[in-house]
């Protein structure tokens, strides 16, 4: 018994040096390092991980040379700075940010793009003052591109008599570049808030994206305690503020559009507790569905169909109506 356990906690340490030895290398592969030197540095490594930890050079020696260097890349890897100074698409080159005077919230750099196809368009901004007071509606949608597993999430708040602000947070990718999950772990983008109106960034997704035809989005009203949706949107705020100042890295898995709505919503929401759905994300609106953070006087599956927006955005267009719109019928209630 004691040889087994023995014999099996030499596996697991083996299987988590080999782990970290296949991150540092596609950490070094996906790194700041010039584009002729990088595959070769990481196949270097690569190599020279196996062999020191499973070749005949494997001893207790070299897997201590080995622990130096991934710390030394580890280092390197987390010194690495996001930046504000690149060269952004023109659609993610400009910042927002706001002045807070009490209730009066005055939003600078609003995007407003006018499209013609998803790549073919006119990026335009406009500032606008909202009042706190004001707040009756915080709103959730739910963008799918492709597999029913995950989403994209933005949030959107209801200013009575003032519109609708909606938060998109996404990886602030340079000209030519693509996103890639991969690259999302590895610190290749920064995390941008893009603070827009309803017809850029929903109007952008249900009409626009996937050669014209679209992807497929759904809209729901939150239940929202009017004092936690305040406070939730100056946390919006903060951040997008904050990172007007110093940029952050986004992160696939601990930065990403949904687990950064937690982070806004968890201290000040008692019941914003994680779950494996906001990993999953698809299937979040079930989540908010079991919590009765969403209307639950239709069965779920009636919710959701209900809640399919992309007809109703279709239809609405360029109409400067366009929120109301894609709100008729909508189930749920604003806050009181």
């Amino acid at each position: 018994m004691k040889r087994l356990v023995n014999r099996l906690g030499k596996a697991f340490i083996r299987f988590c040096l080999l782990a970290m030895g296949g991150w540092a290398t596609v950490a070094i592969f996906y790194s700041n390092l010039p584009d002729l030197i990088r595959p070769w540095v990481a196949g270097f490594f690569a190599v020279g991980s196996l062999l020191v930890l499973f070749g005949k050079y494997s001893n207790r020696r070299t897997r201590l040379g080995f622990l130096a260097a991934f710390a030394l890349v580890l280092t390197w890897w987390l010194l690495m700075p996001p930046s504000n100074n690149r060269d952004w698409q023109p659609d993610l080159a400009t910042l927002s940010w706001a002045d807070i005077a009490g209730d009066k919230i005055n939003i600078h750099n609003i995007r407003n793009s006018d499209y013609r196809t998803e790549t073919d368009f006119t990026v335009r901004h406009y500032d606008k003052t909202f009042d706190l007071s004001k707040l009756k509606g915080v709103d959730l949608f739910l963008v799918y591109w492709g597999s029913p597993k995950i989403a994209h999430t933005m949030m959107s708040f209801n200013f009575e008599g003032q519109g609708n602000v909606c938060f998109s947070i996404e990886t602030r990718k340079e000209k030519g570049e693509d996103y890639s999950t991969i690259k999302g772990f590895f610190r290749q983008y920064e995390i941008i808030y893009v603070v827009a109106d309803e017809r850029d960034l929903v109007r952008l997704r249900t009409n626009y994206r996937e050669k014209g035809k679209g992807e497929d989005v759904y809209l729901y009203r939150l239940n929202a305690n009017p004092e936690v949706a305040r406070k939730v949107f100056l946390s919006y705020i903060g951040k997008v503020n904050r990172l007007k100042e110093q940029p952050q890295w986004y992160n696939a898995l601990t930065d990403n559009c949904t687990t950064s709505i937690l982070k806004h919503t968890m201290p000040h929401n008692p019941d914003a507790r994680f779950d494996w759905r906001l990993i999953v994300n698809g299937y979040v609106d079930e989540m908010l569905y079991e919590r009765k953070s969403i209307d639950t006087y239709l069965p779920f599956a009636e919710l959701k169909k209900q809640s399919y927006i992309n007809p109703k955005a279709q239809a609405a267009d360029k109409d400067p109506a366009f929120s109301q719109l894609i709100r008729v019928g909508l189930p749920g209630k604003e806050m009181k």
